[in-house]
């Protein structure tokens, strides 16, 4: 169905009149209005997929939903006529204007929540790292976003680890909640929460719910968002498998909700969707433990997953938008009131390692420091050249880790001893410079030993450790500790470590919002048992 230009401005108008929207306040596994009363997400996944804006396998372009005022106009009195609450977006362009989208949104009463990364600058489950360059992605998302009272917060990764081969990549996200927290904490002053976005992956469900839950609650994430297709069609709360999900989330001592749902593997994609699932997630079977949900997607794209097709200024409703339209205004959740609502539940305990769960709990990689990485990249006495490429650092990183693994131990991540290098936090060049400079001292200063053909040279401007003393000498004994630590298996994240890939399914926009394909990272790292010859000296 088409609306009309009328219809549409007519809509916003009013929404235009009321007031500025309260933040929303977590309380034990619940959210609440200002006004105590229980707040359940209706929302909708609000973003196109890259290959709207022209992207291709080369190109990690993507549309920032809340910079385009036309398109908001176009789009909310849609969110509206489906009893949105909350929208959630994927990637978000912190340096653009989202005042006109935003003031929109909150006329329309609706929420946001978003994820921190973007498609080249997140944590990529196959090569995880936790940088000083994607700190500082994730705190400007946070100052772009935290001055309007209708963001409820933020998603530090979106099914990052998808499964038992990748939970390496858990410990680099669970870094990015304890930052994230920190910062907000610090600098903005209201409550925004920070969580993690699960795919269902059955190997591994019960663990990482755990593993982000558990521990230090300064470390812990704030809500957790489930990415679920379970419900197909017709089926019942017992048949799809919610009851045990209810079941299993029953202790959990944060909020849970649906990050993504609505299963499309259906006779005719999105249109054949009946929505029982909606019905069902704000039914008393649910909401005494689930907090709603986030319906996939607003869109219509490629991957068929769309309520709405849209074409320039211009915006159609498809059929199972019509449907949930219908069924959305049935539901009516039972809520608690925050005052007569009292938390139990407590944290859950951390995973074990095991074959499936690569990550030992309480231990997370440093927090990202550009002033210690600039400090002692300063101090270098060899350092790479200035006109070396990066896809060369690979094959140096290589020589010197299986030549001499301690002169890497700065710079590795290893998830399941828990021992992370003071400068695995560092940017690629820096943390070569180090690798270069623990090789040169251990050769004892030989002439040739910083010299890799032209590709290392030694740095005449060298300065004394000054008013970086003690911070490096911090690092240097946390690095001693990493140099003598026993390696172990399912190593994660650092520059001489391993991990293992998978892609995601089953649609374009997720993966692309989640995955490590395109993600941060200019170099792959040669595994420590490279031989010696890799470089000529």
């Amino acid at each position: 169905m088409r609306y009309s230009n009328m219809w549409l401005a007519s809509s916003l108008l009013l929404g235009q009149a009321s007031a500025t929207l309260d933040p929303i306040i977590m309380k034990g596994t619940k959210f609440f209005y200002k006004n105590g009363t229980q707040f359940f997400m209706k929302g909708i996944a609000y973003q196109q997929d890259t290959a709207a804006a022209g992207a291709t396998a080369t190109n990690t372009k993507f549309v920032d939903p809340l910079a385009n005022e036309a398109n908001c106009k176009r789009d909310i009195p849609f969110l509206q006529k489906l009893k949105t609450n909350t929208i959630r977006t994927y990637a978000i362009d912190p340096t653009a204007n989202h005042d006109a989208c935003m003031e929109l949104l909150d006329a329309a009463g609706i929420y946001v929540i978003s994820d921190l990364s973007e498609p080249s600058l997140s944590i990529n489950r196959d090569d995880p790292r936790w940088n000083v360059e994607l700190y500082q992605r994730y705190t400007s998302v946070v100052d772009s976003l935290s001055k309007y009272s209708n963001v409820i917060g933020f998603f530090a990764g979106n099914e990052v680890t998808n499964n038992a081969t990748n939970t390496d990549a858990s410990a680099f996200v669970k870094a990015a909640v304890r930052d994230t927290k920190a910062y907000i904490k610090n600098n903005v002053n209201r409550w925004m929460g920070v969580g993690y976005a699960a795919n269902d992956d059955p190997d591994i469900r019960a663990e990482i719910a755990w593993y982000f839950n558990c521990g230090n609650q300064t470390e812990a994430i704030d809500y957790w968002g489930y990415n679920i297709y379970e419900w197909c069609g017709q089926n019942t709360f017992t048949g799809s498998g919610y009851s045990k999900q209810v079941e299993f989330f029953s202790n959990y001592s944060v909020p849970v909700f649906f990050a993504e749902y609505g299963c499309n593997d259906l006779p005719n994609k999105a249109e054949s969707r009946i929505w029982e699932e909606t019905s069902a997630l704000y039914s008393s079977d649910m909401t005494g433990v689930i907090s709603g949900g986030i319906v996939y997607m607003y869109f219509q794209e490629t991957n068929n997953f769309g309520l709405v097709s849209v074409s320039g200024s211009s915006a159609s409703a498809l059929k199972n938008y019509a449907t949930l339209s219908s069924v959305i205004a049935t539901v009516s959740p039972s809520s608690t009131a925050m005052s007569a609502y009292n938390p139990t539940n407590t944290p859950q305990a951390c995973p074990v390692i095991s074959n499936d769960w690569r990550v030992k709990g309480g231990v997370l990689p440093p927090t990202p420091d550009s002033n210690l990485c600039d400090c002692m990249f300063q101090t270098l006495a060899c350092v790479p050249a200035s006109n070396l490429k990066a896809e060369s650092y690979g094959d140096i990183f290589g020589f010197i880790c299986g030549a001499d693994p301690k002169a890497c131990a700065g710079i590795n991540s290893n998830t399941t001893t828990g021992v992370f290098g003071a400068y695995s936090m560092c940017n690629s060049t820096q943390q070569l410079g180090y690798v270069l400079d623990q090789y040169y001292n251990d050769q004892k200063k030989a002439s040739d030993a910083c010299s890799f053909q032209g590709q290392a040279v030694l740095n005449k401007a060298a300065i004394t450790q000054g008013a970086c003393s003690a911070s490096l000498a911090s690092a240097s004994s946390a690095n001693a500790v990493a140099a003598t630590a026993t390696s172990g298996n399912g190593v994660g994240g650092g520059a001489a470590s391993t991990s293992t890939s998978s892609v995601a399914v089953p649609m374009p926009m997720k993966n692309l919002f989640t995955l490590g394909d395109m993600a941060v990272g200019l170099y792959v790292i040669v595994a420590m048992t490279v031989g010696a010859g890799m470089v000529m000296l």
